[in-house]
């Protein structure tokens, strides 16, 4: 943060503070969220922790999770109070204030000053004070580096260590991909010598599945996942109709367009779900290729250079569609001599 000590001096005085994550929270949202709200409670902050929708079972473990107000499932009313009456509003995992929707225009009115807090990329200009890298594996790992920076390391408790642990290993792919850097392995030690578990955690994101989730994989892996090997590209459609089939609740289908990616010579990977009120796209890709380009362009979303996401208000054939005129106008780069 280039500005950390205006920072550290508006924060030396109790505040009120909302943390929000972006639309679906994943592990990196919610655990940098709550991570971060422990360290700010314990600097004498009152806090509170709002997230636009719902999320996974797997990840309501987290300590702080009771607290959260999730604004779609409770009072829109009650997170209208918090923002409008909050000091400082924490940003968290997202780099743009229409991946909360309502709450993004109650953030952009507000009088309260604003914190940034993300690693995705061309973030919006919409915050005071920014923790802001492009090149970090997690927002979870940012929310490390600013406790440290601030000198407050040693108020990371065990609590605090196993959620921002948690967005670290779910961002890195269980430290499976590129962005595992040497760096990433130190903060991770750092914080398991501070109490996080590494074992609890990875049982609860990774070992934690419903029965109709684990059809659910099994139904797309055998029947909807289709490879196309002129264009090294694997993927999924998944109707409303599948979805409801196997009872999907909020994250049932996170993590299945890496199995694409999985298979020898694929390059690129999506997912396409009918949510009823839109399409959502999750992309995933190797190498050079840039779903974040391709996402921003054709598909209203963004995110990281190999796993952005996007959505339509098409049909669900007609943004399949949409996808396959696409390929061949991307053939030359998905076929290069790349991995």
């Amino acid at each position: 943060m280039q500005n950390i000590q205006a920072f550290k001096d508006y924060m030396d005085q109790p505040r009120k503070v909302v943390i929000l994550t972006h639309f679906k929270p994943d592990a990196d949202a919610l655990g940098s969220s709550l991570g971060l709200a422990g360290y700010l409670k314990k600097k004498g902050h009152a806090v509170q922790v709002i997230t636009p929708s719902d999320y996974p079972d797997f990840i309501a473990w987290m300590p702080g999770n009771s607290e959260v107000l999730v604004f779609q499932k409770e009072r829109p009313q009650k997170a209208r109070q918090f923002v409008e009456g909050a000091d400082i509003i924490f940003c968290l995992d997202f780099s743009s204030l229409n991946r909360i929707h309502e709450l993004g225009e109650l953030v952009k009115v507000a009088a309260a000053r604003k914190v940034l807090i993300d690693h995705h990329l061309e973030p919006e200009k919409f915050a005071e004070f920014e923790q802001w890298d492009e090149t970090a594996a997690s927002t979870a790992e940012l929310v490390y580096q600013l406790i440290e920076q601030l000198g407050d390391k040693s108020l990371i408790d065990a609590s605090i260590a196993n959620c921002l642990y948690a967005g670290i290993m779910t961002d890195t792919g269980g430290f499976r991909h590129p962005n595992t850097t040497h760096k990433v392995f130190q903060i991770a030690g750092e914080l398991v010598g501070l109490g996080a578990e590494p074992a609890k955690v990875s049982k609860q994101i990774y070992d934690t599945n419903s029965l109709e989730r684990l059809r659910l994989m099994g139904y797309v892996l055998s029947e909807k996942l289709q490879v196309l090997p002129e264009y090294r590209t694997a993927y999924m459609a998944l109707s409303a109709e599948d979805l409801k089939k196997f009872s999907s609740q909020t994250g049932d289908t996170e993590g299945l367009v890496n199995y694409g990616l999985s298979i020898k010579g694929i390059r690129l990977s999506v997912m396409i779900s009918d949510r009823r009120d839109n399409i959502k796209l999750s992309f995933r890709s190797l190498g050079s290729f840039s779903v974040n380009d391709l996402a921003r362009k054709h598909f209203e979303g963004g995110g990281h250079r190999n796993a952005a996401g996007g959505q339509t208000n098409l049909t669900l054939d007609q943004t399949l569609q949409k996808f396959l005129d696409l390929l061949p106008a991307y053939k030359d780069e998905l076929t290069a001599d790349e991995p």
